[in-house]
């Protein structure tokens, strides 16, 4: 057990099973979603071509996508060492996403408990077969171009699943995953199928963002009603809490680990980090790095606004993540 434990942690939870005794289909969106899921099902094993050789230089993402790129430390940089930091940061933010992964399988695990309709059931038993195989087949990436090696989950990723997996309210899991964390692994899934140098890792991220559109369609279904029937006081709270997601979800995520590892130390990373916020802030970022920021700060406002959340109470909240929305 103590072996079994130091893989992982738990998190304590509470939720209601709903067993329902009435299964007819009372909701035809829902419905259509769970028979696109069923039509939409790959296989991480078979459906990748694995075989397929890395060309280039031995770097996996565009060098556009590391946070140092263009900098006086890229410029001091060996050809070798920019490859291996390439290497490094992808490592990194796939353990993330992995991570990410298998913590939304244990939420829709969840989510088929509590919701109560049968349509909603039936999908969410289909998402979590999804986040089982978007969990493999990025392990099987990792394993194929990186080593198996990984970074371990901390920081916000664990803080923003720990907290959704421990809440009982089904709404505000949704509006955690569905709508905030899924809208955001869409953007940046979508800029990685875009400018990723490896081909394997090009159709891996395609494979998923299939996937990812029928996940953010659950939330955009299930949620209107919710929200539209909610008191003032559990408004304010679905309000609170999106706000919270966007905040743990936005909130400059940094691949630390990489950096330490290419011997990058404390006044150096501070630097790094520095530079990253002035070159967001005065819009000097690269193109793939300003298309990602532009898709997902729209996807946000369009969401946020179709489920009835985007209010002038949570507006200056948007504001202050450099979310802009429209006049």
């Amino acid at each position: 057990m103590e072996d079994a434990v130091a893989k992982g942690h738990q998190v304590e939870t509470q939720s209601t099973a709903h067993f329902l005794h009435d299964y007819a289909s009372e909701q035809a969106d829902l419905r259509r979603l769970y028979e696109q899921a069923k039509i939409d099902q790959w296989n991480a094993a078979t459906d990748i071509d694995w075989a397929t050789p890395l060309e280039g230089d031995g770097g996996l993402i565009s060098d556009d996508l590391v946070d140092i790129h263009g900098t006086r430390f890229w410029g001091a940089m060996s050809e070798a060492d920019r490859i291996e930091l390439n290497r490094r940061v992808t490592r990194w933010r796939l353990s993330t996403l992995v991570q990410g992964e298998h913590g939304a399988m244990l939420l829709c695990s969840q989510l088929v408990d509590s919701v109560q309709g049968q349509d909603a059931k039936l999908f969410q038993a289909t998402q979590v077969a999804d986040e089982a195989r978007h969990n493999e087949v990025l392990q099987r990436y990792l394993e194929l171009r990186l080593d198996g090696e990984s970074y371990a989950l901390g920081g916000n990723v664990k803080e923003i699943f720990d907290t959704l997996l421990s809440t009982s309210s089904w709404h505000l899991k949704t509006i955690g995953l569905q709508l905030v964390a899924e809208t955001f692994a869409v953007s940046l899934f979508r800029m990685l199928a875009e400018s990723s140098k490896d081909a394997v890792l090009r159709q891996v991220c395609r494979r998923i963002l299939q996937d990812e559109a029928r996940h953010m369609g659950f939330a955009m279904l299930s949620l209107p009603e919710i929200v539209g029937q909610a008191t003032e006081a559990e408004h304010r709270e679905m309000e609170d809490f999106a706000v919270w997601a966007l905040s743990r979800t936005l909130g400059g995520i940094f691949p630390l680990g990489a950096y330490q590892d290419m011997g990058f130390g404390k006044a150096e990373v501070d630097e790094i980090k520095q530079f990253r916020r002035e070159r967001a802030a005065g819009g000097d970022e690269t193109a793939f790095r300003k298309y990602f920021r532009r898709d997902l700060h729209d996807g946000l406002v369009r969401n946020l606004r179709k489920v009835g959340l985007l209010t002038e109470r949570i507006t200056p909240s948007l504001q202050s993540f450099g979310i802009k929305l429209a006049a």
